[in-house]
């Protein structure tokens, strides 16, 4: 069944210097499985993310031939629609935690809002449920950090933070930007092991956006890799290391290897040709 379609999605920014094509005719579907986008900082992997959200605003633009979610035509959907989209339906994890969430509120406040302010939970239940999200991520004191305030977290605590406030309203798709890059190889694993068991237990769709392609070869089931705003190649995971294109062969070469030559590594070679 497929949960999300996006057909040539064009995302353009206008500045000074003439217009910027962030996003050039990206196409594909998700259904309720784990979709891996990765290319080199730049390529539009973040933007393509935020289009799904509507979350571009001017002097960004975004144009598609045609954007579904379960039926529902998000390039027509007013913003009152997108607002009771956003949260209980598709959610998004940013990449940074410390830019996430607000400095001057506790994390239980924080948790809390949307429960309160947009499902009408009363104090108790709201502060219940809360809790029982951070234990959901395998956070071990789950009062104590909801009384924390966000600097007194660790990467990886806020990372987990950010998961159980996205997981909370139980989305049917989640966007992932980036969850890991920050969190050392243990809490790297046990974020991800969190997230694979949510796709499989609650029949969840993830976008998984990440540069580490090792990493998403093995977590993903399908991936888009991304050059300058366009898809060049979609290859199901476990086949990212035999990828055939010439930008992912040198993304691949360009992988330190344990045990592999004492030598400089590689320069990407990028030919203007693959953006085309």
């Amino acid at each position: 069944m497929t949960l999300l379609s996006v057909k040539n999605l064009r995302v353009t920014f206008d500045t000074e210097a003439g217009v910027v094509e962030a996003v050039r005719g990206v196409s594909f579907s998700l259904g309720r499985e784990r979709l891996g986008i990765v290319g080199e900082s730049g390529s539009g992997k973040t933007q393509t993310g935020r289009s799904v959200l509507r979350l571009i605003r001017p002097p960004g633009r975004i144009e598609a031939d045609a954007m579904t979610f379960d039926g529902i035509d998000l390039m027509k959907a007013s913003e009152r629609d997108m607002r009771a989209l956003r949260g209980p339906r598709i959610a998004m994890v940013m990449q940074d935690p410390k830019y996430s969430l607000n400095p001057v509120m506790r994390v239980g406040e924080q948790l809390m809002e949307g429960l309160r302010q947009r499902d009408g939970m009363g104090k108790k239940e709201a502060h219940a449920k809360a809790i029982e999200a951070l234990a959901a991520v395998q956070i071990r004191d789950p009062e104590r950090v909801m009384d924390a305030w966000p600097h007194e977290l660790s990467g990886g605590m806020g990372q987990r933070v950010m998961i159980a406030m996205m997981l909370i309203p139980n989305p049917d798709l989640l966007i992932a930007d980036e969850p890991t890059s920050a969190l050392d190889v243990t809490v790297q694993a046990e974020v991800l092991s969190i997230l694979d068991n949510l796709v499989r237990t609650r029949g969840m769709g993830l976008i998984f956006i990440s540069h580490d392609l090792r990493l998403v070869s093995r977590f993903c089931d399908r991936v888009l890799v991304m050059f300058k705003g366009k898809v060049v190649e979609e290859l199901p995971a476990r086949d990212l290391m035999k990828a055939q294109h010439p930008y992912t062969q040198g993304l691949l070469n360009c992988l330190p290897r344990i045990g592999g030559p004492r030598e400089p590594l590689p320069a990407l070679d990028r030919n203007a040709a693959w953006a085309n």
